[in-house]
């Protein structure tokens, strides 16, 4: 199936509110694991999501979604980003927002690496001068002997390795023709499911109806982001809506600051622009990159 791209514009647009909601979604969640445990939170948002996302794809795909050619792939894809939420949730519980996401944004750097030595993709020169750069505006919002996050930081990094993994590993799924629409809700049943088994180790009574609202609104944002962002590529292409991704650091500060009453430092601040601005940059050597074989064709 060729898919035609006419509308880049909407693409963006559908993007960028799916940042949005990414950025409430991770404030919400700082907010819902002050009071209740971690695995619970989690578990409450996978619930909420997979029944959202259930409601939202079975009447335009039916069976579908449930027909993989990979079962064990999209199983270990589900654990994988349970586990990566998971170390989410817990580094959120001691870092802002802002901070915690330019960390974890530094995720399609990552991947960038690892493509040259799994996929065996051709990287420029400037590219690895910005994944230099990126990981450098890490080090400057970590500040390694600062004891400013202290071992949270690692829970960030631990969750920026999971989401490259787990990046990886869709790329590869997609590379074997397994519907994104059916990984999609793989994905949400298998962390539900999981979660569910794991519940009653960690489960504790939450009296305030304000938190089950909370724990519902995770879900909530969390199947509509990745709604919206399905949305966006089916308007535009990947390489040409990644830069946009980067514009959920700045939901997150703002967030953060909303939520939180938190503004980042100026080398915070500093560290953060680096990240974005390098991983907004090697987006766009990689989309230039590919597009000129393509100009190439049709000329």
């Amino acid at each position: 199936m060729v898919t035609d791209f006419r509308s880049p514009l909407r693409g963006v647009v559908f993007v960028v509110l799916a940042c949005a909601c990414f950025a409430i979604l991770d404030s919400v969640s700082k907010m819902v694991v002050a009071s209740v445990p971690v695995l619970m939170a989690i578990w409450a948002r996978y619930v909420m999501q997979a029944l959202f996302t259930t409601a939202m794809l079975t009447p335009r795909y039916g069976r579908a979604l449930v027909q993989v050619r990979h079962p064990w792939l999209q199983l270990t894809r589900g654990l994988l980003l349970a586990g990566t939420t998971l170390l989410a949730l817990l580094a959120l519980r001691f870092m802002p927002v802002g901070e915690f996401t330019a960390i974890v944004m530094l995720t399609p750097l990552a991947g960038t690496v690892l493509a040259v030595f799994i996929f065996k993709e051709r990287v420029v020169p400037l590219q690895w001068l910005c994944v230099i750069g990126g990981f450098a505006g890490a080090m400057v919002i970590i500040r390694p002997g600062s004891g400013q996050f202290g071992w949270a930081a690692l829970l960030a990094l631990g969750c920026m390795a999971g989401a490259t993994t787990f990046q990886l590993l869709t790329s590869h799924m997609a590379r074997l023709r397994e519907h994104p629409a059916a990984t999609h809700f793989f994905s949400g049943w298998t962390g539900a499911l999981v979660l569910t088994l794991a519940l009653p180790l960690t489960w504790a009574p939450v009296d305030s109806a304000q938190s089950w609202l909370l724990m519902a609104l995770m879900g909530v944002l969390a199947a509509g982001g990745h709604f919206m962002l399905t949305l966006g590529y089916q308007y535009a292409s990947a390489v040409t809506l990644m830069p946009y991704l980067y514009c959920q650091v700045g939901f997150a500060v703002i967030a953060g600051m909303v939520f939180f009453d938190h503004a980042p430092d100026g080398a915070s601040l500093a560290g953060m622009a680096l990240v974005s601005c390098c991983g907004a940059a090697s987006a766009w050597l990689t989309a230039q990159r590919r597009r000129l074989p393509a100009l190439g064709q049709h000329g």
